[in-house]
């Protein structure tokens, strides 16, 4: 019986070791060593993993978790009942054709292009004023005064002189050199007195007749109305010393103001309606046609500038009048003004979610156009906001503590 069991031992035993050492691989037994290395050889040969590592499960890369989804906005409840009893009533938000109306003062001024200066271009004394009165009306070349100048009499006398030392010079030899010299120098003279204002007509004449003008006679360069009279008869003038003012009011300014902030609003060639407490029932087209680069610094406003004619001269400078200008701003996304509540720092609408409750939203706001006004940011369109009654919803709202999402 003991020979039988230990028969069975040496008979197990060594298949049992040889299998222990296969798969410890890199153990200590000699025989393990072996085939440790020549497993890891025929790894290498066949690029897959040694037979030591074929039990373990390969990693596997984790998905990453999808991000929760974003708390829902808290809102405000009102039942129906509450709703009507409180007045609320909603609107959509959509696209709107929004117009702008600005209205402003305005002042007539002169047309600065057709304002003239009359003024004395030799020193002397006004012997005659034709025109003595301030507001009178002159035409272009009507004579406004008559001027005595030592100067000008001087001038005249050299050109009458020069004029019969010509005539006296033979065109032969030496007198024909003279000739040139006195045509030169009589030409000068000519030239001063042109830059003198006498016309050609008055120089031909004092050449025909020989004799001098006494008395520069000034006329007007424009048509128009005397604004400022300075000249007077008898007195001395200097040279360049204005006489007149003359304004042609054929056409005259409007200057209106526009705030700053309305500014961006407008361009030249916009049409704008004036109309004036002087003239019930009546109202002007102008056309806008200039907006001054600078701002007043006590009233905020710029200058801008409308042209009326004014061929009756029934507009007179410094008379004021209302001016409207409508500005067509296209289509934008817009809900009445009572819908929205500013709280000077912040602008909040109520949006309707269904089933009674409002939500409150922060949104940007554009321009304010007559009862609309636009939401920049904040809104889609096709979203239901409050109209009415959402003061009442907001005194709700801050009661619970609920504050309005970001736009």
């Amino acid at each position: 019986m003991k020979r039988t069991k230990a028969l069975c031992a040496w008979i197990v035993f060594p298949p049992l070791v040889f299998s222990v050492g296969l798969w410890w691989g890199g153990s200590s037994f000699p025989f393990g060593q072996g085939l440790a290395g020549s497993n890891t050889a025929w790894a290498q040969g066949h690029q897959h993993p040694p037979a030591a590592e074929k039990g373990k499960t390969p990693a596997v890369p984790q998905a990453s978790k999808p991000e929760p989804p974003p708390p829902p906005a808290p809102t405000v409840e009102i039942p129906p009942d509450k709703q009507k009893l409180i007045g609320l009533r909603t609107t959509v938000a959509g696209l709107q054709s929004l117009t702008k109306t600005i209205r402003t003062v305005g002042r007539i001024e002169i047309d600065e292009r057709k304002q003239a200066f009359i003024n004395a271009k030799v020193e002397g004394w006004i012997e005659k004023l034709y025109v003595n009165a301030t507001g009178a009306t002159v035409r272009q070349g009507q004579p406004i005064a008559e001027i005595y100048s030592p100067e000008l009499l001087a001038t005249q006398q050299e050109l009458l002189n020069m004029l019969r030392w010509k005539k006296s010079l033979k065109g032969e030899g030496f007198g024909a050199l003279l000739t040139q010299d006195a045509e030169a120098i009589l030409e000068a003279a000519r030239q001063r007195l042109r830059l003198w204002d006498i016309s050609e007509d008055q120089i031909r004449r004092i050449e025909e007749t020989g004799q001098p003008i006494r008395a520069l006679t000034l006329y007007s360069p424009v048509s128009g109305q005397v604004m400022q009279k300075m000249a007077i008869q008898g007195m001395k003038v200097m040279a360049g010393e204005k006489l007149l003012e003359v304004v042609d009011l054929s056409t005259v300014w409007m200057a209106a103001d526009i705030y700053e902030s309305e500014l961006p609003l407008i361009k030249v060639g916009e049409r704008a309606q004036i109309r004036l407490s002087y003239f019930p029932g009546q109202e002007y087209s102008a056309v806008l046609d200039f907006i001054y680069p600078t701002l007043s610094a006590e009233s905020r406003t710029a200058k801008a500038r409308f042209t009326l004619p004014n061929p009756q001269g029934k507009l007179k400078p410094q008379m004021f009048g209302q001016v409207e200008l409508k500005i067509n701003l296209g289509r934008r996304l817009a809900v009445p003004g009572d819908a929205v509540i500013d709280t000077g720092s912040r602008q909040i609408v109520y949006v309707d979610k269904g089933e009674g409750n409002f939500e409150p939203r922060e949104v940007a706001v554009g321009v304010r156009a007559e009862k609309w006004v636009e939401i920049v940011k904040g809104l889609k369109p096709g979203e239901k906001v409050a109209a009415s009654a959402n003061f009442l919803i907001d005194s709700e709202a801050k009661l619970k503590g609920i504050a309005p999402g970001k736009p």
